[in-house]
């Protein structure tokens, strides 16, 4: 019966071979990883637009309601759609607490 032998590999061929590994799967953890980095830092700036447009949109509806509610608007409001006035002082009765 014969048998069959594997041949030794030379002298530091496995550790070649093992180097290798080691920098191919470190290549393409680098590349992953810069990859990644590219999708954050996507996403970073497309959210940093949305709070821009809604800061935008805050200062907007800031401005409309001091508008709404100046007090000359609604005085003039008061007076001409609800009929409203300042009354005498001879209509203007005091209650007592």
């Amino acid at each position: 019966m014969s048998r069959i032998y594997a041949k030794p590999l030379p002298g530091g061929s496995l550790l070649m071979l093992l180097l290798f590994v080691g920098v191919l799967l470190s290549a393409i953890a680098v590349s992953y990883s810069a990859h990644w980095n590219r999708k954050l830092l996507n996403e970073l700036f497309a959210e940093l637009s949305v709070r821009d447009k809604a800061q935008a949109e805050w200062g907007r509806l800031v401005l409309e309601q001091s508008t709404w509610t100046a007090h000359n608007r609604i005085e003039s409001l008061a007076s001409e759609q609800l009929k409203m006035r300042i009354p005498d002082p001879a209509e203007v009765r005091m209650v007592a607490p």
